[in-house]
């Protein structure tokens, strides 16, 4: 069993026992669309104990007995990378744009993530075309420009495609408590004829709730371990482009993703990663 394929295995062990939930539920009880966020890379020899010290209050999402979806995000920016670099200066007013197509079913959204205040994550979404996910049509443009102006009252930039992220998400929810809890493995990050591979032997744990703290966060600390500054889109940036400003993710680079950057393959000069999936 190779290390990407054990990390998939290891995911789907830990949720294997769990009552299922439904989209629908998901949507109904947590769909956090503001919220505040927290991630964890978690080692895969330590990922039971996790699962182990989690509330028995947990449901796993589940649509079509599948436990685990191939998400696919392509993020969009500036020529000068406008919104990596506010995301490198830690600026209060920052955002990210990017569609996310779920390839297991088909269906994909445009989505907007703002940083609100007390560093609350908003995401306004939109039901997007599949076939445009690697371009914004003016729908989507027009969508951006009225979430920038009601958010920041700024005008929205013409953007473009820059990186694509793909990785296998399994989502835990709280029916009870609102609150939910994401394991993404097996990364792939790709742009500019590059690729990069990671999360091969780690868990990337996202916790999602409305308040400052969550059962899962306390259950993460007391593994003794914190939260990270990690962005997919980011870290993805950061790989593909070896001589950009990084301070914020030098850590966290030089720890997890270090040798994961490689040349595509050359019959495909333009690689879109594999991957994606439901909510």
């Amino acid at each position: 069993m190779t290390a990407r394929s054990r990390a998939s295995a290891v995911v789907a062990g830990s949720v294997a026992g769990l009552p299922a939930a439904s989209l629908a539920e998901v949507i109904e009880r947590s769909a956090l669309q503001a919220r505040i966020d927290h991630k964890y890379l978690v080692p895969l020899e330590r990922f039971a104990e996790l699962a182990a010290r989690l509330p028995d209050t947990y449901t796993v999402l589940e649509i079509d007995q599948l436990r685990g979806f191939a998400y696919e995000s392509v993020y969009f920016d500036t020529p000068d990378l406008l919104t990596y670099r506010q995301h490198l200066q830690g600026r209060r007013r920052r955002y990210k744009v990017r569609t996310r197509a779920y390839l297991d079913s088909g269906d994909c959204t445009f989505e907007v993530k703002l940083k609100g205040p007390r560093e609350q994550t908003i995401k306004a979404r939109l039901p997007y075309p599949v076939a445009d996910r690697t371009h914004i049509n003016p729908q989507a443009h027009a969508f951006l420009a009225d979430q920038l102006r009601e958010a920041y009252g700024q005008p929205a930039p013409q953007m473009a495609a820059k990186v694509t992220t793909a990785y296998r998400r399994t989502t835990l929810v709280d029916l009870q408590r609102g609150t939910r809890l994401t394991y993404d493995v097996d990364l792939t990050c790709s742009g500019g004829g590059k690729v990069a591979v990671g999360l091969s032997r780690h868990v990337l744990v996202e916790t999602k709730r409305h308040g400052p703290h969550g059962d899962a966060d306390i259950a993460l600390r007391s593994l003794g371990l914190r939260p990270l500054e990690m962005s997919k889109y980011c870290v993805a940036v950061a790989l593909l482009h070896p001589g950009i400003r990084h301070n914020p993710w030098h850590r966290t680079l030089q720890r997890y993703f270090a040798g994961a950057t490689r040349s595509a393959p050359s019959h495909d000069p333009n690689p879109v990663s594999f991957g994606t999936s439901p909510q």
